[in-house]
């Protein structure tokens, strides 16, 4: 990943990785905590599978509507997911992500990286605070498995 246009996310969840693996891989319980504080997520396709995709909503506190796809590239249970992030109604690439599970002493290693498709757009996400609100997705996520405030 290129370093310059690439945003790392971590957060260790008090919880083992079958219990976080199967809230981010089931489709009933990954859109009642997927993004951040105050976002609610609709949900019109989901296939978690590699070569599957999910498409979905984001809809803001002040009813801003996001479309989302994650087109699933890799799908190792238990280890990491690699997806393509895009607007559906766009079709071109936002970012290249991983999502790596790890056990580690107290629960489980959760990395979150995000390679955007230019520098540009890293740094625009950056500016409205995607660092944040990526740290509050995991929260809830932390909350939804009982492994968190």
């Amino acid at each position: 990943m290129d370093a310059a246009r690439t945003m790392v996310l971590t957060r260790v969840i008090a919880a083992p990785v079958e219990v976080v693996w199967q809230a981010w891989t089931s489709p009933e319980a990954l859109q009642r905590w997927w993004g951040p504080e105050g976002f609610t997520c609709e949900t019109s396709h989901i296939d978690l599978r590699e070569g599957g995709e999910w498409v979905f909503d984001m809809i803001g506190p002040e009813g801003t509507v996001y479309p989302n796809r994650h087109r699933i590239r890799v799908y190792a249970p238990q280890e990491r997911i690699v997806y393509t992030l895009d607007d559906p109604t766009v079709d071109r690439p936002h970012a290249e992500v991983e999502v790596m599970f790890a056990p580690v002493e107290g629960g489980t290693r959760v990395t979150l990286a995000m390679e955007f498709a230019t520098e540009a757009e890293y740094q625009a996400a950056k500016g409205f605070g995607a660092e944040k609100l990526g740290y509050q997705t995991l929260g809830k996520l932390a909350r939804f498995v009982g492994a968190g405030p």
